[in-house]
């Protein structure tokens, strides 16, 4: 655990960022939008959660999940894309090729 995750230290900004990274090894890691952020009924209804439990909640999760090294989309994401572009150009090429190819 790193020293983030000390007691009183932690919001529930960071444990909603550590869920849509994939630290807590739950989910893929995406942004996860909804209708209220995290917390917010618990604000709403008078009884924000401490700092403490926040910390708690979020050293707990991470236990369960990946460290930040090991989390989704941390380094071995950013070469998906560009291959994923790559072949989809390549596959087209070919068919329009072909098509070209057989009408000619």
């Amino acid at each position: 655990m790193s020293n983030q995750l000390s007691k009183g230290t932690s919001t529930v900004a960071q444990l909603k960022n550590d869920i849509d990274s994939g630290r807590t090894g739950d989910k893929v890691a995406f942004s996860d939008p909804g209708l209220s952020p995290l917390g917010t009924d618990d604000e709403a209804a008078g009884r924000p959660n401490s700092p403490e439990r926040i910390a708690l909640a979020r050293a707990t999760e991470r236990k369960i999940g990946l460290s930040d090294s090991e989390a989704p989309g941390v380094l071995k994401s950013k070469w998906l894309m560009p291959v994923l572009m790559v072949v989809v150009i390549a596959i087209t090429a070919v068919l329009v090729a072909g098509v070209w190819w057989m009408r000619g």
